[in-house]
């Protein structure tokens, strides 16, 4: 019997970076390779709700902020301020971790940062691969700030032959055919989709029968994928289109408001009369 399929593609909140990985305390395990140290229980293993850990990658960037700025403990106001958020939504996020804080102190800086680096997985490396080097591809490859927050691009894959010659980031581009050695060789669990929409099923099916089980989705398409696949869409253009929105209702405001004083100064005048 076949396995089941589901359209699973969650889109992440607004404003949503990607995780920093974070440098371990002297209280917390070094580093490990995907492959070493037994990681932290995935959020969902631990009842975090799924907005909660859309969330946690966003403190994650606010104690780096911190870290880089030698803040060494903060108020949960501090760190709220810093997130975005509101402190009484901050505390609730962090109490499903564990508690962390101190009455009257804050929250060390260091440790909280690992701590949520580990819980999302992030203090080990994750061997990446990316499908479809166009435009997007490119500027994916080259981006260098991958490394550091525990992503490492092990291999580009593209099914146009003229592009298996050029070099992007270090690495060769290689042809689409090789992904299942490429996805062993490497022990390949998530995989990024840049190519045209047409083509980005076809290029999930080959992705997950490879073994790659998180997929990164930047086609406008929506992906079937099994039980136990995870995806996550990013949609450039439809965000966009959200931002189009919120301006068109501020300058309809704007227009009402303007409506509103032309008629307030015509019954002003009137009164007067």
């Amino acid at each position: 019997m076949s396995t089941p399929r589901s359209a699973r593609n969650e889109a992440p909140e607004m404003g949503d970076a990607a995780p920093s990985a974070a440098s371990a305390p002297p209280r917390g395990p070094a580093r490990s390779t995907r492959g070493g140290d037994r990681p932290a229980p995935r959020p969902g293993d631990r009842g975090i709700p799924e907005a909660t850990v859309a969330r946690l990658p966003v403190y994650l960037r606010a104690l780096i902020g911190l870290s880089e700025r030698a803040t060494a403990t903060c108020s949960s106001e501090e760190l709220a301020a810093a997130a975005g958020v509101n402190s009484a939504k901050l505390r609730k996020d962090l109490s499903y971790l564990g508690s962390y804080g101190t009455r009257g102190v804050g929250y060390d800086v260091e440790y909280l940062r690992y701590q949520i680096a580990r819980e999302i997985g992030v203090t080990q490396d994750w061997p990446v691969v990316i499908v479809g080097i166009g435009n997007l591809g490119h500027a994916l490859a080259n981006y260098s700030g991958f490394s550091s927050r525990g992503f490492r691009i092990v291999a580009l894959l593209d099914a146009d032959p003229q592009r298996q010659s050029e070099t992007v980031g270090g690495l060769g581009i290689r042809a689409f055919e090789e992904i299942e050695e490429l996805v062993e060789e490497h022990d390949v669990a998530i995989g990024v989709i840049a190519t045209p929409a047409h083509a980005a099923q076809d290029v999930c099916d080959r992705l997950v029968a490879a073994g790659v089980t998180s997929i990164l989705n930047f086609a406008p398409a929506v992906l079937a994928v099994p039980d136990g696949v995870d995806v996550r869409k990013v949609d450039l253009s439809i965000e966009l289109q959200i931002l189009a929105y919120h301006e068109q209702r501020k300058s309809l405001a704007d227009t009402s408001l303007d409506g509103e004083l032309a008629l307030d100064g015509m019954v002003d005048g009137v009164v007067r009369a």
